[in-house]
Parts: structure tokens; C-alpha cells; sequence
């Protein structure tokens, strides 16, 4: 169990950013005796794949911080997360003995798979929920996300390795995450939706519907084009177009 725990754990790292599990699995083998990666995997955990990581590290840190070059970012990434997510889930000595059985050892490609869908799946919450925030916070809420998704991957991968039984609250912890960020993506894009088609109907009606909050604008800020909207009003008034008497503004019998 734990075994399975330790590679889950870093290949839903790999989801938020790719570069930190495989850096920490590579620091972990140089350093202490927690990572032993099987034959085939050893390069890994060299000194030049780690400077490569370190390097590549950095670049997504800069980028994935930066609006809308975040997003081409995660597109990008598609293909990187799920990948690293299957290396490191089959790289660690724990994934690829579970409960010291040979199972996974003799079916790397079960290993990898796991890897790819735990990764998939965390990168596509990141990537769905990443234009949400930048879109409601004006882009200021990208490091602020970043940084924080950064932070998540860094202390599951440190969990995964060391204490793995923790893995099971850290899971627990980011699909709860998961399901109250869909749920608002889904809140906000059916009140966009919403709010597009009722524009929508009132320009196909000639009428703008009331305000929410049941007042209505002055006169002297209705736009001066005397198309809008085309309930007989006409527009702004100007020095050549003088304003009608209230009692003849649209709907003024029903505002009392």
C-alpha cells in the first residue's frame, strides 16, 4: 500500500508542475536511500539529468507565473505532465514493488499508466481552473495560483517519499479542491451564459430588460445613438435634440 501511495503521490505532483517530482526523486537518490530506480531508470537520477530539471524548472516557474503565457504554457505541458507522471511512478523502488511483490516490477507499463492518469487528471483541473482565475483577478491571481500549485507539488513529492501515508490526506485534500473549483467554473460559465442571452433577447426585443436592482438609468447617460435601444426614445439629449418629458420615456407607465 505504501508503496503505491509513494509513486501516486509524485505522479499527482508531476500534474502542477512536471519538474519537481522528477528533481526531488533525482535529490533523493543522491542522497539518501529512500529512491533506488530499477534498471532503465538510473539516468534519472544523474547528476546531468539533474541540472536539466533544475534548468527546466525554472523556466516553468517564470512562465507559468505570467498570464496568458501560462495558458500556452499548459497546452505545452499536455503531453510533459502525463509523461513525467508515468516516469517517476515507475522510476521509484516503492512503485515498482508493492507490498514486496514482483507484480508491478514484471508490468512497467501498469506503473506507467497509473502515472499518466493521475497526472492527466490533476493537469487538467490546473489547466481549466488557470484561465478562471486570471479572468476574474485580472491576471493578478496567476504567481498567486502558480506559487501555491508549485508549493502543492513540492511538499506531495517530499510526503510521497517520506511519509508516504500522508499521500491519502494530500489526495484527499486536492480533489476536494477540484470539485469546489469545477463547481464554481461551471457556476461562473452558466451566469456568462446566462447573461448573454438575456442581451441577447433584449436587442432582438427593442427593449433593454429592468435593472437588477430596480432603478433606472438617468436620461442624460443613455448613449447618444438613436437606435438604442429601439423602444422609441431618442438617445441622449442633445442641444439640436432636446429630452422628452418623462411621461413619454419607455416604460415609463410602468415605473409609476
Amino acid at each position: 500500500m505504501f508503496a503505491a501511495l509513494t509513486g501516486f503521490g509524485l505522479s499527482t505532483a508531476a500534474g502542477f508542475n512536471a519538474y519537481i517530482p522528477l528533481l526531488v526523486v533525482g535529490l533523493a537518490a543522491q542522497f539518501t536511500d529512500r529512491v533506488d530506480p530499477p534498471a532503465g531508470y538510473s539516468w534519472m537520477t544523474s547528476w546531468w539529468a539533474i541540472g536539466v530539471f533544475a534548468v527546466l524548472l525554472v523556466v516553468e516557474m517564470v512562465v507559468d507565473k505570467i498570464p496568458v503565457v501560462d495558458h500556452v504554457n499548459d497546452v505545452i505541458q499536455t503531453a510533459i505532465r502525463p509523461a513525467a507522471g508515468g516516469a517517476v511512478f515507475s522510476a521509484t523502488t516503492a512503485a515498482s514493488d508493492v507490498d514486496n511483490s514482483a507484480w508491478l516490477a514484471e508490468r512497467p507499463w501498469v506503473g506507467w499508466i497509473i502515472g499518466i492518469v493521475g497526472a492527466l487528471a490533476v493537469h487538467l483541473v490546473k489547466a481549466t481552473v488557470r484561465p478562471v482565475v486570471n479572468a476574474t483577478t485580472g491576471g493578478v491571481g496567476a504567481p498567486v495560483a502558480s506559487t501555491v500549485e508549485d508549493g502543492g507539488a513540492l511538499g506531495m513529492s517530499l510526503v510521497a517519499i517520506f511519509l508516504p501515508i500522508l499521500v491519502i490526506v494530500g489526495l484527499v485534500i486536492m480533489i476536494w479542491s477540484a470539485i469546489v473549483l469545477i463547481r464554481r467554473v461551471r457556476r461562473r460559465k452558466r451566469r456568462k451564459a446566462a447573461e448573454k442571452a438575456a442581451r441577447r433577447t433584449a436587442r432582438e426585443s427593442g427593449a433593454l430588460p429592468p435593472p437588477a436592482d430596480g432603478t433606472w438609468p438617468d436620461p442624460l447617460s443613455w448613449p447618444e445613438d438613436p437606435d438604442w435601444p429601439r423602444a422609441g426614445h431618442l438617445g441622449k439629449p442633445t442641444a439640436e435634440r432636446p429630452p422628452r418629458p418623462p411621461d413619454t420615456y419607455p416604460g415609463a407607465d410602468s415605473r409609476g
